[in-house]
């Protein structure tokens, strides 16, 4: 029944967060900012964890093709598929599920515990519009930059791996990067990482913005928005891929 209550919420919640803003000035200044904290500060964890997992993608790959019926450039063509259609949208959404997730859900309840929020509501402004609008806008629009900064990095990394253990020729690995590519590929994945930052930075408000009581709510908040958004991540992958690519 709890479930079923937050989800009716959260969905109350978002008729309101889309509600047009009052001052088109202050909310444009206001993505500015947000797309400077949700996701330009987001990057070097994004390039961290792409070009590893790159280079792990291409080194694993390499290692068990054994079948002299493969020819060496399906090395980069596995890389280049696991990376564009799965690992940059879904893992990097997952990791910043646990970074923007929980600095939203405990920016946001930190305000609501110090009564920031109620101020604001005395004030005429709708706090919902002026709070969360401007994230969901900010992710929605750089999350995507990020997947496909995310996936440049990943096959650089692959190729670093291959090249500097001699196990490939940058040649092989280009030629295997280029073979079979499809663009629809990619527009899969940013879709995906469309959905996955909406839901990321909604539902970490959602706890953010009714979280009751002091501090360690706040904490409980931010580990709540976490676990939910991910597993909504997961949830929606599963959707997604079954309504696109079967």
């Amino acid at each position: 029944m709890k479930v079923i209550s937050n989800i009716g919420k959260y969905l109350l919640m978002l008729r309101i967060v889309f509600s047009r803003p009052e001052k088109l000035k202050l909310f444009r200044n206001r993505v500015f900012n947000e797309i400077e904290v949700i996701g330009i500060n987001s990057i070097p964890i994004v390039a961290l964890m792409s070009t590893f997992m790159g280079a792990v993608i291409a080194l694993q790959t390499a290692s068990n093709i054994s079948s002299p019926l493969l020819p060496d450039y399906t090395v980069g063509y596995i890389t280049q598929s696991s990376t564009i259609l799965e690992f940059s949208p879904t893992i990097i959404s997952l990791i910043l599920a646990g970074k923007v997730g929980s600095n939203v859900a405990s920016e946001i309840g930190t305000m609501r515990v110090t009564e920031q929020i109620d101020a604001l509501e005395i004030m005429g402004v709708n706090s919902l519009t002026y709070l969360v609008l401007p994230k969901i806008v900010a992710a929605v629009f750089f999350f995507p930059i990020l997947v496909i900064f995310s996936m440049g990095l990943s096959l650089v990394g692959g190729w670093l791996a291959l090249t500097l253990s001699g196990l490939l020729t940058t040649e092989t690995y280009v030629l295997g990067i280029r073979s079979f590519f499809e663009v629809s590929n990619v527009v899969y994945a940013l879709t995906k990482t469309i959905v996955f930052g909406f839901l990321i930075v909604s539902i970490a408000s959602f706890y953010g913005y009714y979280t009751k009581g002091g501090s360690l709510d706040v904490g409980r908040s931010s580990t709540q928005a976490v676990v939910s958004s991910s597993v909504s991540i997961l949830i929606a992958n599963f959707i997604l891929t079954q309504l696109m690519l079967l």
